[in-house]
Parts: structure tokens; sequence; C-alpha cells
């Protein structure tokens, strides 16, 4: 090509960027200085030339066409380019005009102050200082024999061998055959909970003393990220934030907002479970206390904290296993174990009390009640408030109270009380989800109190196990392990029972893809739960959380799976932990209780979104727009670019698919999820669901952080 009349040939350069050519004067690439063009035609950076001489860069051929022309005109047309990518391509080519444009435009889409949903920020607190047990016990000793002109000589070594004697009662179970008839009002929130096996190690004797000698401290071992919230649970106005070695609270107060009200001393032992009571009556109606617990291995502690934060330790208790789930019935603080374990420590007799049922799969709360699913295929109920009369034992009374046709294990539970009219009676309703794959709902009606509940319906949709359920006033939901791929159905109903005709019609089917680490910490399932969320005669949520290692979730419609917001932390660090809470309103006349999602992030800070609020405004635009559900593939794809994907729980990179997943039948090679990506390929190439050798579900893929 010849060079244009008064030009130099050096001056025309010729590029060929991903295939496109595109010629420019050296002038128009070198204005911007120390840039990659300048390097590149001064010679600091090699060059590859294609078949016809012009210089080859391998980058995107449309997004440097913008750049060019911003080179060019000292302007740019964005179009429909999206400026995160294009900002992306300005810095590696060293355009630096062009890249704080850039910039600035995308801190004016994303404000440090949040969208409308933002509610409040709060800031991490002060961690507790570290103090090894054995420094602590000696601190309190030198203060006992302390007195003036003694001289006192601290050893080298101390014994790092503490116990501590749990109050216990393990005595055997009982089980009795009847009907179930509840007399509380209100139901629980929580959903059957995902009881699994860890193994964690036992907790250290917790002290608490102060003086001077505290300046000596034991060696600290700290984590990368040491403010990192693993948990957060919430009790009408309060909630309580769990850090990997403390738990703090943070009140409510009307009108001037939130505020940390408590913090724990340095717990040795990780932080695995957390449960709190902002109600605790007590025998002269005086609310003014709390109750905090956490469980760390087989050992739970137990706190009183009052509204000004002084708090008391009610005691420390063994479970003798590991405690899967921890959580209050009324002024009960219970602990339960997938071996069958059930911990109890009651308000009244301030007593601690462990007995064993069936192994446990499943469990869900109603009123005073607790019920339990067994690997047996039968369901039983405890009463919290009643024990027997004339055992001296005095052991929780167990009741069995349904024995599924087939036998299958019961994986999740859950219950719905109508409201208790003149008319209805109490209606009693229970859905559960089994091993096989199947959802059932049992009924007792008022008039069959005394012969136990009947199977109303079945749904045998699932061919994996059912890991939740929820049955609600409007609503039944299920999810099976398939991807937590999620079945809905709308209840019919009348007079607030469930009605035969036409009883619950399929509504949705749709995933809630939330992937696991490699090995993850023992509370992440504790803390990353993702739903249903809400009452049951209200509109329940699903959260998702793609990849553990995120600033964004997903909100989502339990009933449809269309989405309600994007959640996005407002200063860009990783949320670490979530929960649904709604909020006791105000004493100002006209003010309704609010739900809102509280984020525990990587940095320590809590972050709150009003999800009351994203309902009303989705509720307005429902009609017009275009819900797209949970993640787009290109959203997808953008959140598994944190993380590494694999497809073997050995940390050794292998091959895909792994061999060790390879099973062969009849000569013929299984089909099996290879690795994460065929959950977005899967349908597109035409294939079949993937599933195992048996025909049966494979293990969700799982996902290592880079």
């Amino acid at each position: 090509m010849a060079a244009p009349p008064g030009a130099a040939p050096g001056d025309i350069v010729h590029l060929n960027v991903g295939g496109t050519r595109f010629s420019t004067s050296k002038q128009t690439l070198t204005w911007v200085h120390d840039s990659f063009f300048t390097s590149m035609l001064s010679g600091r950076i090699a060059t590859l030339k294609d078949e016809s001489g012009a210089i080859f860069i391998d980058r995107d051929a449309k997004l440097f066409s913008v750049i060019l022309n911003y080179l060019r005109n000292k302007d740019i047309t964005l179009g429909d380019v999206d400026v995160c990518a294009l900002r992306h391509e300005a810095e590696f080519f060293g355009i630096t005009p062009l890249v704080k444009r850039l910039i600035l435009c995308e801190d004016l889409e994303q404000s440090s102050c949040g969208d409308v949903l933002f509610h409040g920020f709060l800031h991490p607190p002060n961690p507790p200082l570290h103090r090894s047990p054995s420094l602590a016990a000696l601190e309190a000793e030198l203060t006992r024999e302390s007195r003036p002109g003694a001289v006192m000589r601290v050893p080298e070594a101390y014994s790092r061998g503490h116990s501590r004697n749990a109050s216990e009662d393990f005595r055997p179970s009982h089980s009795r055959n009847g009907s179930l008839n509840f007399r509380q009002k209100g139901h629980s929130r929580n959903s059957s909970a995902d009881l699994r096996q860890h193994s964690r190690n036992s907790s250290v004797e917790f002290l608490n003393h102060r003086s001077d000698v505290s300046l000596l401290f034991a060696p600290v071992v700290t984590t990368g990220e040491p403010l990192r919230v693993t948990i957060v649970k919430g009790h009408h106005n309060w909630i309580a934030v769990a850090y990997t070695h403390f738990v703090c609270c943070y009140r409510m107060k009307d009108p001037t907002g939130w505020h940390l009200v408590w913090t724990s001393t340095y717990l040795e032992q990780p932080v695995e479970k957390i449960a709190i009571n902002a109600k605790v009556m007590t025998t002269n109606q005086d609310n003014t206390n709390k109750m905090v617990a956490m469980s760390a291995g087989a050992h739970v502690q137990l706190w009183n904290v009052a509204e000004d934060g002084t708090s008391r330790e009610i005691g420390v208790f063994s479970l003798l296993v590991v405690v899967d789930s921890l959580f209050f019935i009324g002024s009960q603080l219970v602990g339960l174990s997938h071996t069958g374990k059930v911990g109890v420590w009651h308000a009244m007799t301030q007593h601690w009390q462990i007995q064993d049922v069936v192994p446990i799969t499943s469990y869900d709360t109603a009123g005073s009640f607790l019920l339990l699913g067994g690997n047996n295929g039968k369901i039983y109920y405890i009463d919290m408030q009643k024990f027997p009369l004339r055992m001296k034992d005095n052991d929780l009374l167990v009741t069995e109270l349904f024995k599924d046709p087939s036998g299958d294990m019961v994986t999740a539970l859950s219950v719905y009380l109508t409201p208790k009219t003149s008319l209805s009676g109490n209606w009693i309703e229970i859905a559960y989800g089994t091993s096989a794959g199947i959802v059932r709902v049992i009924v007792q009606h008022p008039e069959t109190v005394g012969h136990g509940p009947k199977v109303f319906q079945t749904f045998t949709v699932h061919r994996s196990p059912v890991i939740k359920v929820m049955l609600s006033e409007k609503h039944l939901v299920s999810v099976c392990s398939e991807y937590n791929h999620v079945r809905t159905w709308s209840v019919t109903r009348f007079r607030g029972m469930i009605s035969t005709q036409p009883g619950s019609m399929p509504m949705a089917s749709f995933k809630i893809l939330s992937l696991d680490d490699m090995e993850p910490v023992n509370s992440y399932s504790a803390g990353n739960d993702y739903g249903p969320f809400g009452e049951r005669d209200d509109q329940q949520v699903f959260v998702q959380k793609v990849v553990p290692e995120t600033n964004k979730l997903f909100v989502r419609l339990s009933s449809t799976g269309k989405r309600v917001c994007t959640i996005k932390s407002v200063d860009g660090s990783t949320i670490g932990a979530f929960c649904v809470h709604e909020c006791e309103g105000s004493s100002r006349m006209g003010s309704r209780p609010r739900r809102y999602i509280f984020t525990g992030h990587t940095n320590g800070s809590i972050q709150m979104w009003d999800l009351s609020t994203a309902l009303d405004m989705m509720s307005k635009t429902e009609e017009t727009t275009d819900d797209p559900g949970g993640p787009t593939p290109s959203e997808l794809v953008k959140l598994l670019e944190q993380s590494d994907l694999s497809n073997s729980r050995s940390s050794t990179p292998c091959i895909s698919p792994s061999p060790s997943l390879i099973v062969s039948r009849g000569g013929d090679t299984a089909r099996i999820k290879a690795s994460n990506l065929s959950y977005l390929s899967q349908f597109a190439n035409g294939q079949d669901q993937p599933r195992g050798a048996e025909g049966g579900p494979l293990q969700p893929f799982l996902v290592t952080k880079f």
C-alpha cells in the first residue's frame, strides 16, 4: 500500500487486531505518552507480523475500534459497548485519559451509598484480645496471691489442658403413638435443615478475667480474614453476628438506629453455630435480658445479655457429639445432632439434658413443638413445655406421629398451622420430602384427633433426594439435590384449610444454583442458607449466592423463581454470610414491621437491604418487565470467573471428567457432570439431563478459590 503524498512510509501503521485490519498514523497512536503503542513502535515491545506485514495484536477488534476512534477524535461513543470491558482494554493499551473517563462513568453508576434498597452500614467491631486459657488462669492466680513487696515468678511453660464438666442428663428416650394437637399460635420461619456430619474439635475452657497481667498475651494465630462474618441471625430487633473467634450483638433502638451492644470474649475454637432469643420472658414478665448461644464441636456456650450490654455466662454444655443445629424454641435452647441426640436447656429449671432419638435427617418447629424426621421414615414430635409427671428421670416426651408408607428417609420437613377458628378447630398440615424424591402432604382433621395425620397428596416429580420443603398459606415449595432444583405448587384453601378440589396445582420449575467451596468451613452452611425465607402467610424468597466468594446476591420469589432484586455490596467486599429478618415497627402510629436482608462481609461490616421495598417495587413493575429470574448466562460466566471449577473432591488437578467419577456399565461409560460448565451447555447441546451410573444423582460439583 503506497503512502499518501507528503507522508513518510513509516508514518502509516497497519495493524491486525484479532483478525481485523486497521490502518492509522503513527501520530494518532502515540499522542498518549507511555502507552502500549509508544512502547511497541519504539521497539521496547517485541512485535509479531502477519503475512502482509501488519503488526498482529491478539485483542478484541470491536473494543479496539472504539479505542482507535478515541485516539483519532479525542471523543468516545459507547453505544452498546460494555463500559467495564472497554476500561479493561483501555488499561491494557495504557490509554490513561480514556481510563479516567471510564472509571468516572463506573463510579457514577455504582455509588458507595448504594441504590434505593440499601438501608444501612454497620462498621466492624473491635475484636476481643486473645489470651491463652493458661495465661488467663495464671492471671487470676497472681491477682489473688499478689501483695505489696511480694516477688512472683512466672513459669516459662504452662499446661494447656482444660476441662469443664458439662451439665447433662443422658437417659433413654420414649416413643408413644398418638395424634398431634397443636395449641400454640405461630410457627417457625425455618424449613428443614441440612444436618450433615462434620469432624470438629471440642471447645476449651472459656475464662473472663482482667487485670494488669493481661498484658501478657499468648501468640495469636490469625487467619487471612480475622474479621470475616461467618453467620448472621436475627430475632425481633436484635441481630447476632458470628466471627471466627467471637460473637457480637446489635440492637435497633428507635429512633437512633442500630447500635453495637455486646461483644463476647475471645473464643478458642471457631464458632460454628449461633442462636439468639430476644424475647426471654421471666416470671415477672421482664424482657430486658436476651439469650445468645454458640456451638463449637460438641460444646454449647450460653450467655445472658442485658440491654445495656452487660452479660453473664450461664454455662458451657456438651452434647457429646457434634452440634449440627442450634436454635431456641420459646425460652428453651435446643441443640441437635444427626446422630439422634437432642440437647435441651430449659429456662425455668436451668438444667441441660440430653436425650437419644433415632438418627435425625430433618426438623421443623411450630409453637412449642419440635418435629423430627428420622432415617427410619418416621416423623416424631416433642413438646418442649411438657414432661412426664410420674417419671423420675424427667425425660422429654418423644411421640411418633407418622410413618412414611414407603419407609423412605424423611429428608425435609415443614409444618403449617392454619388460623385457629371456631369453624376449623385445629387443622394441622405437614409437608415432607424423602430420600427417594417424593413429596407428601399429610393433614390432621379436627374430627380425626386421636387417629393421627392422613396422607393428603403425593408428588413424585423429583428424581433426587428432597433437601428442602416449605408449606405456606398459598404455596408448596420443594427443592431436591439436583442443582437445587425447585418445584412449586399453588395451594387452594377454603376457610383457611387446604382444599381437596383441586388441592395443589403445579406452578413453576427452576434452579437455585449455589456452588460449594471445595473445603468449606464448618459454619458456611449455617451462614449461607438460601431459604426460602419469610412468614408462611406472606410472600417468601430465595437468596441465591452462586459462588462462595462473591459480592453479589440474587433475591428471587420462592413461588415463581422471578428475580426480586440484585444485591451488590456497596464497598465491593465479599459477602461471607447473610440472613433475611423481619424487624418490628417503631412505636409511631402506622409503623409496620419491615423485612431486611443483612449481609455480613469479609471485612467485618454488616450491610442492610430493604426487602419490603424491593417486593413493593416488583409488584408494581411485574406486568411490564421481562424478568430474568436467576443469573443470566453472561452473569453466571462472570461469577464463575472468580472461582476455579473442579469436578473432583481431590485438590490435585485432574483431567475432565475425573477418572474417579467414571463408572462403566455393560461396556458403556455413564454420562456424568464433568464440570460446572455442563450446567450451561447440557441443554444447548440437546443432551438429556446427566445422571449417575445407576440412574441416581451424582454429587454436586465443587468450587475452589484461586
